[in-house]
């Protein structure tokens, strides 16, 4: 279903499964893909689709205006180019310096500069939560709830820790396990940060029969929310199963659940809890 305002979606792909669901959700509508080359890792073979480079600015915008799409969609993890490599176009060129002065001030500052870009060819750009159905992710807990209270100091000082790296514009994940921060989100993403922590001795971390430790991910307090929403889904939960945790928290109107029944069939499986704190 369409939203008041546009009628056709083009959606820009990074990796993971979060396109892919997108795709799924808005299946009774057309949907132009723009499958971002070097970062995109699903089959869009049998969707409209270009496949293009993230520098290629001009190409992509040009491609959406062909499609005939008027609102866009970014969706998927895409981590800092390497400028020295990337393809771009006469269009990302002229973004280079814009994107820099960014850069210097962090992620999201680069994303900002992203969105203004496509907003000023004239797209709307919607959220992928509202495309989803999950604008207002309520507060509450689901999978292996028995335990959180064992675990709810653990989660409130990885939410404490998340909120203050995000407050810096570094990332929007911690790990604490038994009051000991053993890890925070930067340029590596929440699933390399979660393998870090599965490499840690088990000494100072959960196990598979003693699970301990809750990853906390939540938007930075800058966060330009229609783009690069704290996301989870069935791989996140099984990272956290190797890495030993006991559970995830989250933030209420401030993340996205990837296939949330594939998710709770993982918790049930590997003995894990979500928990959706009030947005505060």
């Amino acid at each position: 279903m369409t939203e008041p305002g546009w009628t056709k979606l083009g959606l820009i792909a990074g990796g993971g499964d979060l396109p892919i669901e997108i795709l799924k959700a808005q299946a009774d509508q057309p949907v132009f893909v723009v499958v971002l080359r070097g970062f995109a890792d699903r089959d869009y073979s049998q969707t409209e689709h270009t496949s293009l480079s993230v520098g290629e600015i001009g190409g992509i915008i040009k491609a959406l205006r062909a499609a005939g799409c008027d609102a866009i969609c970014f969706a998927g993890y895409v981590s800092r180019p390497d400028l020295k490599s990337l393809k771009m176009d006469a269009r990302g060129l002229i973004m280079v310096p814009r994107a820099l002065a960014a850069g210097r001030k962090g992620d999201d500052a680069v994303i900002r500069v992203v969105v203004d870009e496509f907003e000023r060819a004239g797209f709307a750009v919607v959220g992928a939560d509202s495309l989803l159905g999950q604008k207002g992710l309520t507060a509450g807990c689901f999978g292996q709830v028995d335990s959180i209270d064992l675990h709810r100091e653990d989660a409130r000082k990885a939410m404490m820790v998340a909120a203050e790296i995000g407050r810096l514009d570094i990332g929007q994940g911690a790990v604490v396990a038994g009051g000991v921060v053993l890890a925070v989100e930067a340029q590596e993403g929440t699933n390399a940060m979660l393998d870090r922590v599965a490499g840690l001795p088990s000494t100072i971390r959960g196990t598979s029969t003693d699970r301990q430790g809750v990853l906390a991910k939540r938007p930075k307090p800058i966060q330009e929310r229609r783009v690069d929403l704290p996301t989870i889904g069935t791989d996140t939960v099984e990272r956290c199963a190797r890495a030993g945790l006991a559970g995830i928290v989250l933030e209420a109107n401030g993340a996205l659940i990837v296939d949330r029944p594939a998710v709770e069939a993982a918790l049930h499986e590997h003995g894990l809890f979500v928990l959706i704190e009030p947005d505060r």
